[in-house]
């Protein structure tokens, strides 16, 4: 067993809690991001829309009766694609660039015990789409894709803190300038004016102007071509003078997930 194996391994016969449940999908999130790589590192930084749609046995106009009444959800949802590669007692949060590390319980790091993730998003209301019921909602953080495992009200009383500390992540982060090459200004004219790309430019706009390379890259020149898959569409990018410009749009190369 290697040191980190050996760091993060957890002997059953040592644990005093006898617990053992399967945890099913009660619905599927869609979302325009196709990949991992690019998705806001928390809810509400982005005005991207999708849906909840509920797989069987949970899709029942009974199950969601109510839930118009309120402006905000939590959604309790699976990594469901870091699974394979375990965990860690630590990580190196990209708050910190990727140096200092913390206790993964510390973090909101995609790479947990139980693989469970936590978010609020804005519920729009209940749509049939397709023929399923689904809740319209924005400003998620989760892949396409995703497995919601319980969806819950957001109580604004109870749950928006306002005096409450946030640690390493207390303040926004600092947004970049973004601008758009002649082709990209022209590409992303054409495809927002199909519905399926609603809000196109300003999705695009959202999520690069956070920056979403690796914490590493943030320090140095950075000559590298890059590439965001939203929607269907593949978004390159490049980075010049701490400004991010959208060079051109192209038809994905990443597998996507039948809607």
């Amino acid at each position: 067993m290697t040191p980190d194996a050996a760091q993060t391994h957890i002997n059953k016969q040592d644990s005093k809690v006898s617990f053992n449940s399967q945890i099913n999908a009660v619905a599927i999130c869609r979302t325009p991001y196709k990949q991992k790589f690019g998705i806001p590192r928390q809810p509400g930084l982005v005005n991207a829309t999708g849906y909840i749609e509920f797989e069987p046995p949970f899709n029942h106009i009974d199950a969601v009766r109510g839930i118009e009444q309120y402006s905000h959800i939590w959604l309790l949802f699976c990594f469901h694609e870091n699974l394979a590669q375990g965990w860690k007692t630590t990580v190196r949060p990209p708050r910190l660039g990727g140096n200092e590390k913390l206790g993964v319980f510390a973090t909101r790091s995609t790479f947990r015990p139980n693989g469970i993730g936590q978010s609020v998003v804005k519920l729009h209301g209940i749509v049939n789409r397709k023929g399923k019921i689904c809740l319209s909602i924005s400003g998620m953080d989760l892949l396409d894709g995703t497995p919601i495992i319980d969806i819950k009200p957001y109580i604004p009383f109870s749950d928006a803190i306002v005096d409450a500390k946030g640690g390493i992540a207390q303040e926004a982060p600092v947004l970049i300038p973004v601008s758009y090459s002649p082709l990209a200004q022209k590409q992303i004219a054409q495809y927002a004016a199909k519905e399926q790309y609603h809000g196109l430019n300003e999705l695009i706009e959202g999520v690069l102007s956070q920056d979403p390379r690796p914490a590493y890259k943030k320090a140095k020149d950075d000559p590298k071509l890059y590439q965001v898959a939203l929607y269907d569409l593949d978004i390159f990018w490049r980075i010049d003078a701490n400004t991010i410009e959208v060079l051109e749009l192209k038809p994905t190369n990443v597998d996507l997930l039948k809607d």
